[in-house]
């Protein structure tokens, strides 16, 4: 699994970030986690509003901190 964070770097991005890497070592998941950090590169994947997580390619989640039980979820579908 393939797993972005992206935002620009302000304290909700890196937020995600920490939470992210957190649940992923928490549970096992096998992940590699990038953070993205580029406004070009966050805009080509129509997001407007950071910070926002994408899983293989597609976003599942922009604009907020998930609870990490809700992120677990986005993990483990």
């Amino acid at each position: 699994m393939e797993i972005k964070i992206l935002g620009p770097g302000c304290t909700k991005c890196n937020t995600l970030e920490k939470l992210t890497r957190e649940v992923v070592e928490k549970n096992g998941i096998v992940a590699t986690i990038t953070k993205v950090d580029d406004i070009m590169e966050i805009m080509k994947y129509g997001v407007m509003s950071t910070p926002a997580i994408v899983i293989d390619e597609k976003v599942v989640l922009k604009g907020r901190v998930p609870s990490a039980d809700e992120l677990k979820q986005l993990l483990t579908k």
